[in-house]
């Protein structure tokens, strides 16, 4: 899809991109091979021109330079083409507010392996590994994961990032991460029924009781936040690419979902719910 793309050119919107393709114009070569449109000569040759430049930014497989020039709504469009070379990350923390708060956990998976740093072990070598990725896809990491990860590690996130929230806003579909896995009947196993304020508690008990149950319990439920971005991934960009029929693209096959290396153990959960059941304490944060 992306060399069918003219979005992120200089003063083409989605608008001017349709008419382009009800043109007759297929790709970046269509308009580099003299194709002809309705639109004005001066941004024909401004077209032109960002084709060709899109065409050598593809060839040094630069997706930041797309990423930077396409909206949030269409960064799917990057998938097919640097999908074998991402990463699909979610962090665990002790609250909302980057400036007070800490990373407890980390999940990474590139599709082949799943990586987990934890807070006072190995949290730390994370910089290295995600310095490795020209692509991050996550869920609601643009508003939360990358910028909490970049005031943590004091370092800048040089990928480009899909963030699945937005690409499935676009299509309609709303809600969080949990609630979009259950639209598309998902299933978390042991795991199921933990959120975001369970893992602060999880980490809690570790922390306070070093109960290593807690804290496989905790990094059980990090993997799923990341290794089931792959399949969301993938299911959002086969979603998008049915809305244009007109280019015949070819659906994503989706993936065998990986063995998860770590056990939600219900005991402590069942545990932690009623520690904290009549303090009206389980919500969202």
């Amino acid at each position: 899809m992306l060399e069918r793309t003219f979005c992120h050119l200089k003063g083409i919107g989605s608008t001017t991109e349709a008419k382009i393709w009800q043109a007759g114009v297929n790709d970046w070569d269509d308009i580099l091979n003299g194709a002809s449109t309705t639109l004005s000569d001066a941004k024909m040759n401004d077209l032109e021109k960002g084709c060709g430049e899109s065409k050598q930014k593809l060839q040094e497989s630069d997706a930041i330079w797309f990423a930077d020039r396409l909206p949030a709504s269409d960064q799917w469009r990057l998938y097919s083409h640097f999908r074998d070379n991402v990463a699909y990350i979610d962090i665990e923390t002790t609250g909302t507010d980057a400036h007070s708060c800490d990373i407890t956990t980390i999940a990474l998976w590139n599709g082949e392996d799943i990586k987990t740093y934890v807070q006072g072990k190995n949290l730390y070598d994370f910089e290295e590994e995600i310095a490795r990725y020209p692509l991050i896809v996550s869920f609601n990491g643009k508003c939360f994961d990358v910028p909490f990860i970049e005031k943590y590690f004091g370092i800048k996130v040089e990928a480009a990032h899909i963030d699945l929230r937005f690409v499935f806003r676009s299509l309609g579909i709303t809600g969080g991460l949990k609630g979009i896995e259950r639209y598309f009947g998902m299933d978390r196993g042991d795991a199921e029924g933990l959120d975001g304020y369970f893992a602060v508690l999880l980490w809690n008990e570790y922390e306070m009781n070093g109960d290593e149950r807690a804290l496989e319990t905790l990094l059980a439920y990090n993997v799923l936040d990341s290794v089931n971005l792959e399949n969301l991934m993938i299911k959002g960009y086969n979603l998008h690419i049915e809305r244009f029929p007109q280019h015949g693209l070819e659906p994503i096959a989706e993936k065998i979902e990986p063995l998860n290396p770590f056990k939600a153990h219900r005991e402590v959960v069942d545990g932690i719910r009623a520690k904290y059941s009549g303090e009206g304490s389980f919500r969202r944060f």
